[in-house]
């Protein structure tokens, strides 16, 4: 076996260590909000966790890309995005006061077919009909979830799904930033910009911060931080179709913290329809990869 093959075998391990232990910290860092929650508004929850993170993202940054890594051809493009960010953010802690954890993770999920969506109707991009049955399905498992119509409906329960919109708007907005920054430029401004725009609002929601609570938004910052990088690591380490359907590892996580913290255990109609979900997702990523392969 040549030397290739082993560094290439070796950058797959990595990437998929990297990933499991990026998802790990991200849903450390949806557990804290979560109880975090109790006592502060979400909009304070993401200030103070952008606040804190901004210092450590600059210092990643330079580390991995150096000093260009900071330098940004359309600064409007990242605020663009720091106000989607902000939005998505803001709805996703908002769903930790009334839903468990592992629901909202799950919902979540549904962003990847909510770019399928947005790229075929708007982008003009062409989708063959198995994504089209994936997309399909996925929305089936949203509602296997949610149960429109049942009993245990809650309204609230969209939350999850909105940000999983705007999240996929964000995503799909990276198109508009300039092709000569880096994933760590883009990961600066955004924290910079979620930053900026949410310290325009926070002064109107703010609470008095109890000591003992330091420790909680600093861990926000860091576990939200080391995730995001870690997870990006992945991606340029081993190709999206080994790394990518490991975040959906975040439901486990997500049900251990929500059990461990909480006494939350989601029903077997929650699990069935995550499992919906994950399925046609792990499938459109394979898709989206052959079809890129061809």
């Amino acid at each position: 076996m040549s030397n290739t093959m082993f560094s290439a075998q070796g950058g797959y391990t990595q990437g998929i260590l990297l990933m499991c232990v990026g998802v790990a910290c991200l849903s450390a860092n949806d557990a804290i909000a979560k109880t975090l929650t109790s006592g502060y508004s979400p909009l304070q929850i993401l200030f103070l966790r952008n606040v804190i993170a901004l210092p450590i993202t600059i210092v990643i940054a330079l580390f991995m890309g150096g000093p260009s890594a900071l330098r940004s051809y359309r600064p409007v493009a990242h605020l663009l995005r720091g106000a989607l960010w902000v939005g998505a953010t803001m709805m996703f802690f908002t769903s930790f006061i009334y839903l468990a954890l592992a629901e909202a993770t799950a919902l979540i999920f549904v962003a990847p077919f909510f770019i399928t969506l947005i790229s075929a109707l708007f982008l003009g991009e062409e989708v063959g009909w198995r994504r089209w049955l994936a997309v399909l399905a996925g929305f089936l498992g949203v509602l296997v979830i949610i149960r429109p119509g049942g009993a245990t409906f809650q309204l609230i329960s969209l939350l999850p799904v909105a940000t999983a919109l705007v999240y996929a708007l964000l995503m799909l907005s990276a198109r508009w930033v300039d092709p000569r920054e880096s994933v760590w430029t883009l990961l600066v401004y955004l924290t910079g910009a979620g930053a900026l725009l949410s310290a325009l609002i926070v002064p109107f929601v703010w609470a008095p911060v109890r000591l003992g609570d330091l420790w909680l938004f600093a861990g926000i910052a860091l576990f939200g931080t080391a995730g995001m990088t870690m997870m990006t690591q992945a991606f340029r380490l081993a190709p999206a179709v080994v790394v990518a359907p490991l975040d959906y590892t975040a439901l486990l996580w997500a049900t251990l913290f929500g059990w461990l913290i909480w006494r939350e255990s989601p029903d077997a109609m929650t699990f069935l329809g995550a499992a919906v979900i994950i399925a046609s997702g792990v499938f459109t990523i394979l898709r989206e990869q052959r079809e890129a392969g061809s």
